[in-house]
Formats: C-alpha cells, structure tokens, sequence
C-alpha cells in the first residue's frame, strides 16, 4: 500500500519557538483562494466552521468541537486578498501565529503559509496537521470535498519529527563546537 503524499514543510528552530512553512502553487485566482481562507460559508469545507473579520484586530473564530476548545483570536496582520495573520489558540494558551500570504500569478495563486509554535510543543504534530488542512483546501477548491486525512497527517507528522529532529541535532552540534 502507498503512503499518502504530503507537503514538505520548511522549519526553523529556535530556543523559543519552531516554525514551519509551505508554499504551494494553486490553479484557482487570488479571489477564489482567498474567500476559501476568509469566507464563513467556505470554511467549514476544508477548516471548521468560524467567521473572521477582515480588519486588523478583527475578531478570528473557529469551532473545532474535537479539538477540545474554539479558536478565538484576533487578526494580527492583514491586506486584503493578500495576507491574513491570526493565532491559532484557544483562550489562555500562548500564542501560535499563523500567516496566510497570497500572490497572484496570472490566473494561478502562491500561497504561502506560515505557522509558529512554542518550542516545548509538538511542532510536528502542529505543522501535519496543517499539511493535511492544506490538502483539504486544495481539494475545496477544486470542488471536491474531503473528510480530514488521517493517514496523510500521521505520514507528515512522523516525517517531519524526524526533520526536526536533524535539524535539532545539526544545531546542537553547531553550538556545541563554536
């Protein structure tokens, strides 16, 4: 049996926090990728269901019921149609930015998203999970929809456990030699 196909991610580490990025190329206009991303109707076919207010200080809401608490933030960067920030928290927990940017490419869209976790937190987990929402989206814009996939976020996130941990390992080792 073949292991589902997931995005490599890029990730830096610090002492304080990891950060993962994606970048994918979609076949959909900048308008199309950015009512999926912001459009309370669009939301629940690749997310859960939520609203965000499209300002900066804008309230940021999503109901994930398993994930033992709503997302309530507040939109910490935006332009429209371009980039949206907000934190991907429950109420009382740190911060764990998460950045959608968005650049139009003819008829096509890069988007790029980047996720930043506290260090002491399972940053793999963090970051399959949003390769496989990122499927998800992928699959909403083309109109077809798609339950969570699990198979996919259980291959991501053992692949970039290991990817983090060489990438741990090599800077360990760079400070211990200097």
């Amino acid at each position: 049996m073949n292991e589902p196909s997931y995005l490599t991610a890029r990730f830096g580490v610090s002492a304080a926090k990891v950060r993962a990025e994606w970048k994918l190329t979609l076949d959909n206009h900048v308008e199309e990728v950015w009512s999926a991303l912001t459009d309370s109707a669009e939301l629940p076919k690749w997310l859960a269901p939520g609203e965000i207010e499209l300002w900066l200080g804008g309230a940021a809401r999503l109901a994930f019921a398993d994930r033992g608490g709503d997302i309530e933030s507040r939109v910490t960067a935006f332009q429209p149609k371009r980039l949206l920030e907000y934190s991907w928290s429950i109420p009382g927990e740190p911060a764990r930015p998460l950045q959608w940017e968005l650049e139009p490419i003819g008829p096509t869209t890069l988007l790029t998203l980047r996720l930043t976790v506290p260090a002491s937190e399972d940053a793999a987990r963090a970051a399959a999970g949003w390769a496989a929402h990122l499927e998800m989206l992928q699959r909403a814009l083309i109109g077809v929809p798609a339950k969570f996939p699990f198979e996919l976020f259980k291959v991501a996130r053992d692949a970039y456990r290991e990817q983090l941990s060489r990438l741990r390992a090599g800077r360990l080792q760079t400070r211990t030699s200097v």
